[in-house]
C-alpha cells in the first residue's frame, strides 16, 4: 500500500472531539441510572427560610396605637414572615428594651440575652433576664413571658425580687404589666426588722401619784399657851412661827 492510501485510511478513522464528549456523557448517565437508587431531597423547614429583614446595630422607637412606647436596642434584629402567620421578631444576640409612659419617661427597663416576639402578641425572654420597674424593684430570672394583649407577665422558673426593704425568692411568678403587683409561689426571703421598733410591753397606766405627808404640831390650850409663853420669855427664846413646822414630802 502506498503512502497516499495510508494517509487516507488514517483520516477516515479519526473521531471528532465533540462526538467523543457526547459519548462520554451518555456513558456516565447510563451508569448513574443503572444503580436504581432513589435519592429524595431533604424537605425545607420553615425555620430554614431566610429572614424577611435582617438588621445590625439597631436602635429604634416602636409606637403603640400611634404613641411611641418602646425604645429597642439590639445587636441583631431578624423578622420572619411564615406563610399565613404573623411576623416573628428574633433578637438572638440580646435585647435592651425601655418602655416609655405618656410623658416619654422610662417606666420599665428590660434586658435579656435572647428575645422573641411571637406573632406580635407575646414576648419570650431567655437567658439573663433583668427587669427594673419605676419603683426601683429589680427582678432577676432565666425565663419570662409577656402577654401584650392580657397585659400580664409570668414564668415557671426561679425568680429573685430585690427591693430596698427586702429580698424575695420563689417560683411560679405572675405579675401585671407594670410589675407593681405580683405573686410568687414557694417563696422565701429576708425581711429586716426596724431598729426603732420596741418590743417591750407597754404598761396600762404609767402615771404614778406621789403622796405628800405633812407633820404639824398640835396647838396648845390657852392656859398652856400662856404658861409656854412665860417659859419662853424666861428662856429668852423667840416664839414659834410657821417656819418651825416640819414638812416632809
Amino acid at each position: 500500500m502506498d503512502t497516499d492510501s495510508l494517509r487516507n485510511s488514517s483520516r477516515r478513522m479519526r473521531i471528532p472531539p465533540l462526538l467523543g464528549l457526547g459519548c462520554l456523557f451518555v456513558l456516565l448517565c447510563s451508569i448513574a441510572c443503572s444503580s436504581g437508587e432513589a435519592r429524595p431531597t431533604q424537605k425545607v423547614q420553615s425555620g430554614d427560610s431566610l429572614p424577611f429583614m435582617h438588621s445590625i446595630g439597631v436602635s429604634t422607637l416602636i409606637s403603640d396605637s400611634g404613641i411611641i412606647r418602646y425604645h429597642l436596642v439590639a445587636e441583631e434584629w431578624d423578622i420572619y414572615t411564615p406563610a399565613s402567620q404573623a411576623a416573628t421578631w428574633k433578637f438572638i444576640k440580646g435585647l435592651l428594651m425601655l418602655r416609655l409612659d405618656e410623658s416619654f419617661n422610662v417606666d420599665l427597663y428590660v434586658q435579656a440575652d435572647t428575645a422573641y416576639l411571637h406573632e406580635q402578641t407575646t414576648w419570650e425572654l431567655r437567658g439573663r433576664v433583668r427587669i427594673r420597674n419605676v419603683q426601683g424593684t429589680k427582678f432577676n430570672t432565666e425565663e419570662l413571658f409577656w402577654d401584650l394583649n392580657k397585659h400580664e407577665m409570668w414564668n415557671h422558673a426561679y425568680m429573685t425580687i430585690i427591693t430596698p426593704e427586702r429580698t424575695l425568692e420563689g417560683t411560679e411568678f405572675r405579675s401585671n404589666e407594670q410589675m407593681t403587683r405580683y405573686s410568687v409561689a414557694n417563696s422565701k426571703g429576708d425581711f429586716p426588722m426596724s431598729d426603732a421598733e420596741d418590743t417591750s410591753p407597754v404598761p396600762t397606766d404609767s402615771t404614778q401619784i406621789a403622796e405628800t405627808t405633812v407633820e404639824t404640831t398640835a396647838m396648845p390650850s390657852p392656859e398652856k399657851k400662856r404658861a409656854l409663853s412665860t417659859d419662853l420669855e424666861k428662856a429668852k427664846f423667840p416664839s414659834p412661827t410657821i417656819k418651825d413646822l416640819k414638812i416632809k414630802q
